[in-house]
């Protein structure tokens, strides 16, 4: 079954998994295999006056709608395009007297759509609204007095001369959200700004050594001519060669784990046992538990307390990123790091996890040889478990390519952003934002290259004269997640 923009992907019934969709030609590594427009999204609730309504970009200054003083844009342009979605939304919050919370937001729009569309097949759909997996049976206590609340919060703001729908149905909707919602990134890709929905999206099945990426693309409106606008999609892009036949599979969760967490999240979040080669064969597992070989093996007691040194760190770092205060996470990494170091191997998860952090957390205080060294040690264990065309890999290694330039190291740094930029032109395509960016910094990194290789003192002393003379580029603040995760899940 193929629909208009879809004809080379078919739904098809997968044994154990319910619907999947299959290849119906072949792919090679970064094609794109389709692109979605969002049935509904919105902006989450925290970050409403300063992300865009219609494209999610982040933008310094935003033009507000005159009439709910809620809604924000880049433009006009921006503006016209929310109106057919935005209209009825307008004149709600107008009633209601005050914004319902981004899930009740996100129910309505979709309602309002099926009041305007019907919920049947619509262009290019593969799966209606109607038919998509909710869940709701699977529901722990604590989920079902959730979904009540929203229920109720829905029924308050729903306006009474809108189409009227049954509580079935309006828990149907919820129930999709809950476990098939996507986040949405800003332009940058590096903050979930927001959550929508995608029904052909949702019809992939999970898989943790996937055939496919899914990239969030937040489209151009800035050409002078509206025909060459695009608009904000998801882009399901090839990560290895597909043939036709073959299902395509993405992840839900970061592989960063071993198989054991990795099924128990996906139970927890999505309801179902994960069945796939590298769950089943433990595939990897050893390489992140991997702990030092040799004549000083440690004990297994040994082992269990550094895990657990980790983990209590790990909590702590958590609450002073949360407080910002950013000296007291070096001094946690440093501290747990003299503590794995002679006990845990260079693959080993909890390891990593630290290396990560501390690597981050000194680029942005500036202390770039030290973040430099932690961020090699990263990305050489990273490499070693991961997919070689992994987006979160791409990103990481792009960061610590950063890191080494900022610290003087041109040529392991020029090394590391070439590397990154050929991962991240499989997994974002050569026109996302961030590959752009990359592919600046490669061309700058290249020429001071070519510059130390010829005179390296003087490469020194002109380096420090710049670096005098204007302040060196700052990192963007540490945030608390790695990068967005693909599905979003109601905390």
């Amino acid at each position: 079954m193929t629909k208009g923009g879809m004809e080379s992907v078919e739904v098809f019934t997968s044994e154990g998994k319910g619907r999947g969709l299959k290849a119906q030609k072949e792919f090679l590594p970064g094609d794109v295999i389709f692109a979605e427009p969002a049935y509904a999204a919105v902006v989450f609730d925290s970050l409403t006056h300063v992300i865009c309504h219609t494209c999610f970009k982040r933008q310094e200054r935003l033009h507000r709608c005159g009439q709910c003083k809620f809604a924000h844009y880049c433009d006009r342009t921006c503006q016209r395009a929310a109106w057919l979605n935005h209209k009825n939304e307008c004149s709600a919050i107008k009633k209601h007297g005050k914004v319902p919370s981004e899930n009740i937001r996100l129910a309505a729009r979709i309602m309002w759509k099926i009041e305007r569309e019907g919920s049947g097949l619509s262009e290019s759909c593969l799966v209606s609204i109607d038919d998509l997996q909710n869940h709701v049976e699977n529901f722990g206590e604590e989920e079902k007095k959730d979904l009540r609340a929203d229920v109720e919060s829905f029924l308050e703001f729903w306006p009474p001369q809108s189409q009227q729908f049954g509580m079935q149905y309006i828990s149907h909707i919820f129930g999709v959200i809950n476990c098939n919602a996507f986040t949405l990134s800003d332009q940058r890709g590096l903050q979930a700004v927001g959550v929508g929905i995608f029904p052909n999206l949702c019809q992939a099945n999970h898989d943790c050594w996937p055939n496919c990426t899914v990239i969030f693309n937040n489209g151009n409106h800035e050409a002078v001519r509206s025909m060459f606008h695009t608009q904000m999609r998801i882009e399901l892009r090839a990560l290895s060669k597909i043939s036709p036949g073959d299902e395509l599979t993405v992840s839900y969760v970061d592989f960063l784990n071993v198989s054991e967490e990795r099924r128990r999240q996906l139970k927890k979040q999505y309801y179902f046992d994960c069945t796939c080669e590298h769950c089943k064969k433990h595939i990897k597992d050893d390489l992140m538990l991997a702990v030092k070989e040799g004549d000083n093996k440690p004990s297994a007691e040994t082992v269990k307390e550094v895990i657990q040194f980790s983990k209590d760190t790990l909590e702590k770092i958590n609450k002073a990123r949360l407080e910002g205060v950013y000296h007291e996470v070096v001094k946690l990494c440093r501290e747990c790091l003299k503590k794995q170091e002679p006990v845990l191997a260079d693959t080993n998860l909890y390891l990593l996890r630290i290396l990560s952090i501390a690597s981050e957390v000194l680029s942005y205080l500036q202390m770039f040889e030290e973040a430099a060294d932690y961020a090699k040690r990263m990305v050489d264990g990273y490499l070693k478990i991961y997919h070689p065309n992994n987006a979160q890999l791409g990103m990481a290694v792009m960061r610590a390519g950063v890191t080494h330039w900022h610290a003087g190291l041109i040529e392991a740094g020029h090394g590391m952003i070439c590397k990154a930029y050929a991962i991240l032109l499989v997994t974002h395509g050569p026109s996302h934002p961030i590959t752009k960016d990359l592919e600046v910094m490669r061309v700058q990194t290249e020429m001071e290259l070519r510059m130390f290789q010829q005179n390296e003192f003087m490469y020194y002393k002109m380096r420090e004269a710049a670096l005098k003379n204007q302040k060196i580029q700052v990192m963007p603040e540490p945030s608390n997640e790695t990068s967005p995760s693909l599905f979003h899940k109601k905390e």
